[in-house]
């Protein structure tokens, strides 16, 4: 299986965030690979485990990127590519999912794995509109993947007829699906897409592996690619920008919490009483 990962750089989860001049400080900050698309990471070496084949991550950013990347190899991916984020203006999702859609077709995955939202922004888009650009069917905030060869019916469990992916370098037919146990609102849905396929990582859906030595020793001679949007060949209107950023602002400093006193009973008044006259709740 050909198997590529969407991946993000982004601020550790532990860091304190400040913001200066309307941006988010990052001198001093550490940076990490965002953590749901660690877990479509480690989705991606365990179906390659699996089923043999090849995982290569491809990242959008800065140099700095690059360290993120190496990080994936370390954990086993055998390649990586990094998209240069310098053409891009900002972060835009409609103009970073353009140029990686060109990437991703480039690559002709059988399955497209990324995580479920960046914890940066909070924002998920990108893997979707990739997915909608190159014809990919794709189920969302997976917790459990399994890829088995399609019956010659070609039909899902529920017995409908199973269209083939959209995808232009899928040959037609549904040789290959993936059943995919997703989270929903209103509980676990178990469904099937034919491949090639996007499939977004659910926190739960495995445990990441941490890089070894000789993980992080083989890392350094292992194929990184540089390129940016310019060799994509998309036209300047597929670059431009769709959303503008007005302000970056912190978050309101929380009020010191209050600690009630008294016996559990009296506490249990105190409480009372707060929910009534201050937060107004009933």
């Amino acid at each position: 299986m050909q198997l590529v990962v969407l991946m993000k750089q982004t601020f550790d989860t532990e860091e304190k965030i400040e913001i200066v001049n309307g941006t988010a400080d990052e001198q001093n900050v550490k940076f990490i690979i965002n953590p749901y698309d660690e877990y479509a990471l480690e989705e991606a070496l365990r179906l390659r485990e699996a089923h043999g084949g090849t995982v290569t991550v491809v990242s959008c950013g800065s140099d700095r990127a690059i360290e993120a990347l190496r990080t994936a190899l370390a954990m086993g991916a055998d390649e990586a590519v990094l998209l240069s984020a310098e053409s891009l203006q900002g972060d835009d999702g409609f103009a970073v999912a353009s140029a990686l859609a060109k990437v991703v077709e480039q690559l002709k995955p059988d399955l497209l794995l990324a995580g479920l939202f960046a914890v940066d922004r909070g924002a998920g888009s990108v893997a979707l509109q990739i997915a909608e650009r190159l014809g990919l069917p794709q189920a969302a905030a997976a917790l459990k993947v399994e890829v088995k060869d399609a019956d010659g019916g070609n039909a899902n469990a529920a017995g409908n007829s199973l269209s083939p992916s959209g995808a232009s370098w899928s040959g037609g037919g549904v040789k290959q699906v993936a059943v995919v146990e997703r989270d929903t609102e209103w509980g676990v849905e178990t469904v099937e897409v034919p491949l090639p396929a996007l499939i977004t990582a659910q926190q739960g859906l495995n445990e990441p592996r941490y890089p070894s030595l000789p993980g992080i020793m083989k890392a350094k001679k292992k194929p990184l690619k540089q390129i940016s949007a310019s060799e994509l060949g998309l036209a300047a209107d597929d670059l431009a920008p769709r959303t503008k950023r007005v302000a970056l602002l912190a978050p309101p400093v929380r009020a010191a919490g209050r600690k009630l006193g008294g016996t559990p009973q009296e506490q249990a008044a105190q409480l009372a009483d707060l929910l009534q006259r201050e937060a107004k709740l009933f």
